[in-house]
């Protein structure tokens, strides 16, 4: 370790004995990691909060026979899954450990749904798997719980979190580097030149070290100062701050890269991420087609075959989640598109009412399907279906 590289020490606050080791330079590794790990934490919690807020806007709709119902289970999805959660923070935290996990255990206890924060699974190739250690909060429960009694959702074959990770970890070090060439790049750097080290305990060594501790890193880090020399000291500058040459913006593009193989390691455009404006229309379009339709038809398929079953499912009696008011509509921009699907028969009033997040009209009317006069089967289809008539003086 040079004497310029304990001055450095000295400068930045941090007292390290001059020694064979550059703790300095370990310092500011740290740092930099510091930072590295907050921005990888922030691209992962971003994809996880995106995804985790579209799902809690999505609502359980239930079905008895085929027909829409809400009863006590559409009441526990979409309201109140447990006595010390809403249905909204229940779901955040469901696919936020699906997602950071790989895997999430729900359990049903007294006719609550609890959320175990961790458990051990023994897998069986032709019985039950179990699950033991179940833990939530800070409770563990002593009995075994079977595969059927469960809903156990598993997102990957590979957990895809630890592939991010991986990668980060060779990426942070172009980061590091960028990050430490941009400081470089802007820091003051100077020779101190003295005739000989005073002796220890004399005024001349006392003056000697406060130059040193003080008010050369003084000098450096202040806006406008002096910095008093003695018979036999000089500084020489060495370079100056310049700000042409070297841009944040490239290490910018580097945090957005982290984002961006984030994104697709979850299906996310990568532009929903970084909160892009321009194609957000195709990008949500995306989103929904690769990321939330595949996830919601996991989750679909765990907890009808689980709370349903077989010969319920078959007959109508199942829980649909119904992804469509992640989407915002504008109502003045659908009036077009909103008389021709009533027109034609395909939704009801009170259907696309729903859609658009209005309350239904409690009229017979309104859950009609109606036809406009100059729609209607073709002759000849097997139905004895006429045209509709149309265009009469009656309108």
């Amino acid at each position: 370790m040079t004497f310029i590289d304990w001055l450095r020490t000295k400068f930045s606050g941090n007292a390290v004995p001059l020694s064979g080791t550059d703790l300095h330079a370990y310092a500011d590794e740290y740092a930099a990691l510091s930072g590295d790990v907050y921005i990888r934490e922030m691209a992962l919690w971003s994809a996880i909060n995106l995804i985790a807020n579209a799902i809690s806007k999505c609502e359980f709709k239930t079905f008895v026979n085929g027909e829409e119902t809400k009863g006590r289970e559409w009441y526990l999805w979409n309201i109140e899954p447990n006595q010390n959660q809403n249905s909204s923070a229940f779901i955040r935290e469901w696919i936020a450990k699906l997602m950071l996990h790989n895997e999430c255990l729900i359990i049903e206890q007294n006719g609550e749904l609890l959320i175990a924060d961790d458990f051990d699974r023994k897998e069986y190739a032709l019985y039950n798997d179990v699950f033991s250690g179940v833990t939530v909060g800070d409770f563990t429960f002593s009995k075994l719980f079977n595969q059927s009694d469960v809903l156990y959702f598993r997102l990957h074959s590979k957990n895809m979190r630890a592939v991010t990770d991986g990668l980060y970890n060779s990426y942070s070090q172009l980061i590091t580097y960028s990050m430490n060439a941009y400081r470089r790049s802007r820091g003051t750097k100077g020779v101190f030149k003295y005739e000989s080290l005073p002796i220890a305990g004399t005024p001349e060594k006392a003056a000697f070290d406060a130059l040193i501790n003080d008010k050369i890193g003084k000098w450096l880090t202040s806006d406008n100062a002096a910095l008093p020399l003695g018979k036999g000291q000089s500084w020489e500058e060495k370079s100056q701050k310049t700000y042409a040459s070297e841009s944040t913006r490239d290490i910018r593009a580097q945090i957005d890269d982290v984002s961006d193989f984030t994104a697709k390691a979850f299906g996310i455009p990568p532009a929903l991420l970084h909160g892009d404006v321009a194609g957000t229309k195709d990008a949500l379009e995306q989103f929904l087609t690769f990321c939330i339709i595949p996830l919601v038809d996991t989750l679909e398929e765990e907890i009808n075959r689980k709370r349903n079953g077989y010969v319920d499912v078959i007959n109508g009696t199942r829980t649909k989640i119904d992804i469509r008011s992640i989407k915002h509509f504008d109502v003045l921009d659908m009036a077009s598109s909103v008389e021709k699907l009533i027109s034609s028969g395909c939704y009801s009033v009170n259907e696309i009412r729903e859609i658009l997040g209005e309350e239904k009209i409690n009229e017979p009317w309104a859950d009609e399907h109606l036809l406009t006069k100059n729609i209607g089967a073709l002759p000849g289809n097997g139905s004895g279906a006429q045209p509709a008539a149309g265009g009469g003086n009656d309108g």
